[in-house]
């Protein structure tokens, strides 16, 4: 993680206490001027075996756990959007974290020893306040949602691709002619989905891509059974390439907005080479769509 420190863990929270002590005193009254005072707090799960990535809206200037069993590291020389959460048996706690521009977020954290959720995208709505008094969130007209939500899209993306974990979704996978076509990954944030695609080319000629679209595929019932497509329209697309040359493989991220499918429903992800015939289907089945990461 390159400038990433651990700090024993006595020394860890010696300084822990003086912090708290020293700056979040103010910090958390603030906090609770701007938050109600029946907030439940969302739960992050973590473990002594795997890093739980949390990945905020603006970069972490500070963060805090309650107990020795749970670390938290992220850059404290420069400051970066994520940070990493890790824990051992022991009873839950609490995380608290800052970010540069003030907003302050609490967690819950448990132990658990089987993970169904290693990333987390944390949205600046989940703030419960900002360390400065009387500092309310900005109000962001439509436009400036929008760039808003395009930044956030980029970074979660970005994360994505740079993630060094394995494949979480082996078996969506589909070749033609030494095209190779695969979801890698599909991981559920917020109100997106985000498909991690993969395209790998083991040909000696290069793909150069026409087009790339998610439909929703229904089996019409009756005595005509007839299947009918719905083109899905991302939100959002990252990194996706117009040409994969020979022997060179390309991952990239569609985002589209939040669905899920019926048994009788799938997704087709069709690859379709320009001017040529190296075209790909592939079927994903509701299961993967409705269990996402």
């Amino acid at each position: 993680m390159g400038n990433f420190k651990r700090i024993p863990m006595k020394r860890y929270l010696f300084i822990s206490s003086l912090i708290l002590a020293t700056a979040f005193v103010p910090l958390l009254c603030s906090a609770q001027d701007t938050a109600q005072t029946s907030t439940v707090l969302d739960t992050i799960y973590a473990n002594d075996n795997k890093n739980v990535a949390l990945f905020f809206p603006e970069p972490i200037r500070q963060g805090i756990t309650g107990s020795d069993n749970f670390v938290f590291t992220y850059n404290r020389e420069k400051e970066q959007y994520f940070g990493l959460l890790q824990a051992k048996p022991g009873k839950d706690s609490n995380l608290l974290v800052v970010n540069r521009n003030g907003a302050v977020f609490s967690y819950i954290v448990r132990y658990k020893a089987q993970l169904s959720k290693l990333n987390y995208f944390i949205p600046l709505s989940s703030a419960i306040g900002n360390e400065r008094p009387n500092l309310a969130l900005p109000i962001l007209t439509k436009k400036e949602q929008q760039a808003n939500n395009a930044d956030y899209y980029l970074r979660a993306c970005t994360y994505l691709l740079n993630n060094k974990q394995p494949m979480a979704i082996r078996t969506l996978q589909k070749r033609n002619d030494g095209i190779v076509l695969s979801v890698t990954n599909i991981v559920f944030d917020k109100e997106e989905l985000y498909f991690v695609i993969e395209i790998e080319n083991t040909s000696s000629l290069d793909f150069d891509l026409n087009f790339l679209k998610l439909s929703i595929e229904t089996r019409q019932k009756g005595k005509r059974k007839s299947l009918q497509r719905l083109y899905q329209e991302p939100i959002f697309k990252h990194n996706l390439p117009s040409k994969i040359v020979e022997n060179e493989t390309v991952r990239f991220v569609y985002v589209l907005p939040k669905f899920s499918l019926s048994n009788d429903r799938r997704a087709i992800l069709k690859l379709n080479e320009k001017d040529g015939e190296r075209n790909i289907e592939l079927k994903i089945l509701h299961r993967f769509i409705n269990n996402p990461d």
